[in-house]
């Protein structure tokens, strides 16, 4: 069993940057593909970024690319997400997913779809004002 805890969410004003961390548990971090959703309510979860298990695929989606930095450090079973540029609208609970499931962090489609990742943190909120 895999536990995510997310950390590094807060409070900030509009084009401040956060760094988000997602710290796995065990030993299995290195063989699983990393993701990062984002949900606000009354909407659906959204995808942000994925990560093959050594960085070599990256898929990021329409509200993150440009913005977003997605990164892992196997060494420290760790994930992060750099949100740059933020705005009101990044406004969210944001959420890392962790899973080894077929194609997932390799294949663009698989890696947008939160029904395919094993593992998930509770979540950090990042709230962006004006």
């Amino acid at each position: 069993q895999v536990q995510l805890t997310e950390s590094g969410g807060g409070l900030v004003h509009t084009g401040d940057s956060l760094r988000l961390s997602c710290a796995a548990s065990g030993r299995a971090f290195p063989s699983l593909a990393l993701g990062w959703f984002r949900q606000s309510p009354g909407k659906e979860r959204e995808f942000l970024a994925s990560i093959s298990l050594t960085a070599g695929d990256i898929y990021y989606g329409s509200s993150a690319e440009g913005r977003f930095i997605i990164s892992r450090d196997n060494a420290k079973n760790t994930g992060y997400l750099d949100l740059n540029s933020l705005e009101p609208a990044d406004t969210a609970v944001y959420f890392c997913a962790a899973g080894m499931g077929y194609g997932l962090g390799y294949v663009e489609g698989p890696s947008q779809d939160p029904n395919l990742y094993d593992y998930w943190g509770q979540g950090t909120q990042v709230t962006v004002s004006s």
